[in-house]
Order: C-alpha cells, then structure tokens, then sequence
C-alpha cells in the first residue's frame, strides 16, 4: 500500500497517512515507526505501508520509503 503523510506529531508518534487507492485515512499508532529507517516523517511524505485492522480501526504498520514515480 502507499499513501502520503497528511500529519505527524513526532511528540506522540501519533499520526495519518492518506492512502493512494481510494484516498481513505489510515491512522499511525505511537510507536509505529519503530523498526522502521524513519525516525521521523514530515507533511507531504511518501511511504509504503501494511495495513493492520485492530478494533474496528486501520493502521499503518511496517512503514518504508516511498515513490512518487518521477
């Protein structure tokens, strides 16, 4: 799956990645990016993430660098 950040808050490791596909919102969970090369993301960012459902809820998991294809 790939998307783009639409907000992160490096504080909490809280945020939401807009997806590609359908442009739904998948949600980051506090501590997502860990595992990941990312330390941090930014406004605008492309990545490609897993999709996990947990209670009724879709998050990004497994996040890697993106593409814009250009």
């Amino acid at each position: 799956m790939q998307g783009v950040v639409k907000v992160y808050d490096p504080t909490t490791g809280a945020g939401v990645i807009v997806r590609d596909d359908d442009r739904s919102e998948v949600l980051l969970r506090p501590g997502s990016l860990s595992g990941s090369l990312f330390r941090t993301l930014r406004q605008g960012q492309r990545v490609i993430f897993d999709i996990e459902e947990a209670s009724g809820q879709t998050y990004a998991n497994r996040l890697r660098f993106g593409s814009d294809g250009g």
